[in-house]
């Protein structure tokens, strides 16, 4: 009888896993169109459509470019992305019998043993940015058990919808149509910035246009300092220089460009004209840019506060409310990798292993917020005032203390309740 795999097709329950590699990486394939070279509105929009009808191919290539050439974003997408790998992480057994502790203990002890575990959660994470990331698992059979032996990061520009708008892998045999992973052979990651085919879900889509005109804003800006960013050397002669005087007049000026230096005659005379800004010392070509990177972190972080503090101000609460909303993005993107990674990953090891229709283990992030242990404390302590029974192993464990072992390592408490004396 056969079971389905996470895209719903049907496999062998008794198929063993695919061991052999499916998506070799070339040298070919560590080359780059460079899309964003001379990239215009017309042209963006062209890499969009073509996305859109399943070749990802440019639309990838420029979102790598993206994060390589623009230090703003590739930071705050580095910044989402750590926010979840600073987490620790576990695996937990599907109830208390032993049978499913047995088998969390078998899982974790496979995923725990990944070499590069933090490397391959940081390439599905980049789903954050580009929409999707896959992963491939390497599989390998020794004593009667099927283990986990690497997870290996496929470019996203390996990978094509066009067929049916399903992930498929692009190999010599098709290059266009691309073929089907066998069951369990990979981990597909979906990151759903907003409803849609997964070739339109990633945050670049939505800051791909602030990228253009981030862009068109530091090249004009560049022309503008290159032509108005240093004085004008003017060079003045009498009318009866000769030409040989003109010619050394230039020179001369050339020379100040350069070297600083040059020799001219008496009769001659050279003059730095000041070049003027724009009205009320006003930059557009800055404000543009800054308004770029101020729309890419609300795209990717929810929030500015935290990113851009350059002549900002606010106060302590929008700061908080600002800081709650990073931390509820923390916590979507911990819970959606952890899903992909239960569902990919956990549930065949324990089919091949143990049968698939044994519950799957758990995997969690534990994501804690941070707690503000003064008001903690004050409540603890209207408790005990209550008359709340407090166990000193619970009080000692949520305000990380350790407990004394003895009554002589304690230390004695102050008179007053250690407030003081009022």
């Amino acid at each position: 009888m056969g079971v389905k795999d996470f895209f719903g097709r049907f496999f062998r329950a008794a198929a063993p896993p695919e061991t052999r590699e499916l998506a070799a990486v070339g040298v070919a394939d560590r080359w780059s169109t460079y899309p964003s070279a001379g990239l215009t509105p017309p042209r963006l929009v062209e890499i969009f459509r073509e996305a859109d009808q399943g070749d990802i191919f440019r639309q990838m290539e420029l979102f790598e470019e993206m994060e390589e050439k623009d230090a703003h974003l590739a930071a705050i997408l580095q910044t989402r992305k750590m926010a979840v790998l600073s987490q620790d992480y576990e695996v937990l057994p599907y109830s208390r019998s032993p049978e499913d502790e047995r088998i969390a203990e078998f899982v974790g002890e496979v995923i725990y043993a990944l070499p590069d575990l933090e490397g391959a959660l940081l390439d599905l994470l980049d789903a954050i940015g580009k929409g999707f990331a896959m992963s491939e698992i390497f599989w390998e059979v020794a004593g009667g058990q099927a283990r986990v032996a690497e997870l290996r990061w496929v470019p996203q520009k390996k990978v094509t919808f066009v067929e049916d708008l399903k992930p498929r892998l692009l190999t010599p045999e098709a290059p266009w149509q691309g073929v089907e992973p066998p069951p369990w052979k990979v981990i597909y990651h979906r990151y759903k910035a907003r409803s849609g085919y997964a070739t339109r879900a990633g945050v670049l889509r939505v800051v791909g246009w602030m990228y253009l005109l981030k862009n068109f804003a530091l090249k004009d800006w560049a022309a503008f300092n290159e032509v108005f960013g240093m004085p004008l050397r003017l060079g003045k002669y009498d009318a009866v220089a000769s030409p040989a005087d003109r010619e050394a007049l230039i020179q001369a000026l050339r020379n100040l460009g350069s070297d600083a230096a040059g020799v001219i005659s008496k009769t001659t005379e050279i003059e730095f004209v000041q070049a003027t800004s724009h009205s009320g010392n006003v930059n557009p070509y800055q404000l543009l840019a800054e308004f770029c990177n101020r729309e890419m972190s609300k795209a990717v972080l929810g929030q500015t506060l935290t990113t851009d503090t350059a002549g900002a101000t606010g106060t302590y609460a929008a700061a908080q409310v600002h800081a709650q909303v990073r931390r509820d993005l923390v916590e979507a993107d911990s819970q959606s990798l952890a899903t992909t990674l239960r569902e990919q990953l956990l549930r065949p090891l324990v089919g091949f292993n143990f049968g698939w229709d044994r519950p799957i283990p758990w995997f969690r992030f534990k994501y804690e917020e941070e707690e503000d242990l003064k008001t903690l404390s004050e409540v603890y302590l209207n408790l005990t005032a209550m008359g709340v029974p407090l166990s000193l192993e619970h009080v000692g464990e949520r305000f990380g203390i350790p407990l004394a072992q003895t009554q002589k390592e304690a230390i004695p408490a102050r008179a007053g309740g250690g407030k003081g004396n009022e």
